[in-house]
């Protein structure tokens, strides 16, 4: 089952993004012109109606350089801006930009920067929209501590979708704060929980290398964590010790393991009944401590 936030489930951590985008969705579409022959355009609605259905998944926004552009195999290789690299597969369906004015997705060309809008269409990976950047972008990367090492400032993080760990430079001074639940940020903060497992959304900005250079990071969880859950069961696994709680507040899913023998409440629950359960973060997954009917 897919879950669409990084706090969910650490082995769907696959946010990898490239910020302050919002403004090209809405720009005009352009064409190129090319002498004796009429301009490329998109395919015609007929023609995109006759593709399947766009995948409806969750998306992730990946920042990274275009190259090995294949026009027969309907796919490119994004080399990961941090680290990485991976095959990404397109057609008629991609909307494709440059520097937010909207161009013919038979454009596309490799650039050294470049926003990608992406989705998992089966076990592939879709781009939905690209955005071709001209100048050194900002971003935004989700996901989890390998490690940080003080005396350097470099920060690796684990990220899906990167087959190699994201590396970002942490500068002296760089703010580090909790967000979520009032208990979790009253419990502290601070370069500390930069700590193997901890799961973290970091804000960077590129410098002229190409490297990512956190200016703010938000620590969501950190190894021993305590959460409280509540909301719908969106899934139950009752023999595997599995759930996910859908919470209606902001339509976020959390999954969460628990043993089934220590929690008899468990066989009077179902899909769809409401819950509040208390979770341990410790460091792979939440882990339930209590769970309780509502």
């Amino acid at each position: 089952m897919p879950l669409r936030k990084v706090r969910f489930m650490v082995r769907f951590f696959a946010f990898f993004a490239l910020a302050g985008l919002a403004a090209a969705q809405s720009s005009t579409p352009a064409s190129r012109a090319t002498p004796g022959a009429a301009p490329l355009q998109d395919p015609p609605a007929a023609v995109v109606g006759k593709l399947p259905p766009l995948p409806k998944g969750a998306t992730t926004v990946i920042g990274g350089a275009i190259r090995d552009i294949n026009p027969v195999l309907d796919r490119f290789t994004l080399k990961i801006f941090g680290g990485g690299s991976m095959k990404i597969l397109f057609d008629q369906r991609t909307q494709v930009y440059r520097n937010g004015v909207r161009i013919p997705v038979l454009d596309l060309r490799p650039i050294a920067h470049a926003s990608v809008e992406t989705t998992l269409d089966g076990t592939h990976v879709y781009a939905m929209r690209i955005h071709m950047l001209t100048q050194l972008p900002q971003g935004e990367c989700q996901g989890q501590v390998i490690s940080y090492d003080p005396q350097s400032g470099q920060l690796r993080i684990n990220a899906a979708l990167s087959p190699q760990p994201v590396v970002l430079d942490v500068p002296a001074g760089t703010p580090v704060v909790r967000i979520g639940e009032t208990t979790f940020q009253a419990g502290g903060g601070g370069i500390a929980d930069l700590a193997p497992g901890s799961l973290v959304d970091v804000q960077f900005s590129a410098n002229g290398s190409g490297h990512g250079v956190a200016t703010h990071i938000d620590v969501l969880a950190t190894n021993g964590a305590d959460f409280i859950f509540g909301g719908v069961l969106a899934f139950l696994d009752v023999p595997g010790g599995q759930m996910t709680i859908l919470d209606p507040r902001d339509n976020d899913r959390y999954a969460v393991t628990f043993d089934p023998s220590q929690f008899p409440v468990i066989r009077q629950l179902h899909e769809g009944s409401h819950v509040r359960v208390a979770a341990r973060f410790d460091g792979t997954r939440y882990v339930a401590t209590t769970i309780t009917a509502e």
